[in-house]
């Protein structure tokens, strides 16, 4: 297999309700079936209207940003200084949600498509329509766990399988492959954007000479699953789940806790033992309010124990 990788310049500024399929077309009458279209996924963004107005500096700006972070956060994953990194609704695990200012004014922030997916599969409809049988690849930038340095991915993709699974074949060798599964759709990303830049306003690419049979279930094939996700917590968010895991028993659950500024905790019965589970489960209470950054006072009386959140 030989491939080439052919910018797409002259597409200019995207506005909301623009036609991709007709500047792309436009710019580059010479893509041809059987092409792969790796689109920059803020054009997408910026004609689906995914754009939100800030103020253009300031610490309002600052608190702006962080509105919109919060709006697009599933979960935090880390945080470490100025970076967040989080889960996006969709189950990307990527630096503030995929969150842009750059190549848009500095009034606006640009959001990733609501479903790269289903944008991926109505621009390749699109281009069916005007006699084109290409693939589609939605691409973005994110960081990498363990490396420096960025790299493309993909974030959405119409016509082409997301995974090459090698599992079950074998290797020269004669041993068989168990567990190897390439991300194609990833590698056409980073490929693409060699061409691309990050400067020079060329927002899409096209690869040529890579084979694709039509199907696929889009880019969600590579999002992992929490259940699977060895790594789905950064250090200081894992510590804190383990606080709340320690202060879990196996007999006792604090009851509906949630915003309660005062929790009261009763002993099962009056033996020495009943008093010692007592102090033990009101001490792994207050270690589940710290874990989730709140603070406590304890107090005693005949009855019982109270702890009242103070903050």
């Amino acid at each position: 297999m030989s491939l080439e990788i052919l910018p797409v310049t002259g597409i200019g500024d995207v506005t909301a309700g623009d036609d991709l399929a007709e500047l792309i077309t436009k710019a580059a009458p010479w893509i041809a079936d059987g092409d792969v279209l790796v689109v920059t996924s803020k054009i997408v963004s910026k004609a689906e209207g995914r754009l939100v107005e800030v103020p253009a500096d300031g610490p309002e700006r600052e608190e702006a940003r962080q509105r919109v972070l919060d709006g697009e956060t599933a979960r935090v994953v880390a945080r470490r200084g100025p970076t967040t990194i989080v889960q996006t609704h969709h189950g990307f695990v990527m630096a503030a949600a995929g969150i842009d200012a750059s190549n848009v004014d500095k009034t606006h922030l640009v959001l990733l498509p609501a479903d790269p997916d289903a944008s991926a599969r109505a621009l390749r409809e699109d281009l069916a329509k005007r006699g084109l049988d290409v693939a589609i690849v939605i691409s973005d930038t994110m960081g990498r766990a363990w490396r420096n340095g960025l790299t493309d991915v993909a974030l959405g993709a119409a016509g082409i399988g997301a995974l090459r699974d090698h599992r079950g074949e074998f290797d020269p060798y004669g041993n068989e492959l168990t567990l190897t599964q390439m991300a194609v759709i990833d590698e056409l990303a980073a490929a693409a954007e060699l061409v691309k830049g990050k400067s020079d306003k060329v927002p899409v690419a096209v690869v040529r000479g890579h084979s694709w049979s039509g199907a696929g279930a889009g880019a969600r094939e590579l999002v992992r699953d929490t259940e699977s996700d060895m790594f789905s917590l950064g250090t200081a968010e894992a510590r804190a789940q383990g606080l709340r895991d320690a202060a879990h028993l196996d007999s006792w659950t604090a009851p509906g806790i949630g915003e309660s500024r005062v929790i009261r905790l009763t002993p099962a019965g009056p033996s020495p033992a009943d008093l010692m589970r007592l102090g033990e489960e009101a001490h792994r209470v207050r270690v589940m309010l710290a874990a989730e950054g709140r603070n406590s006072t304890i107090s005693y009386d005949d009855d019982g124990v109270t702890i009242e959140v103070t903050e």
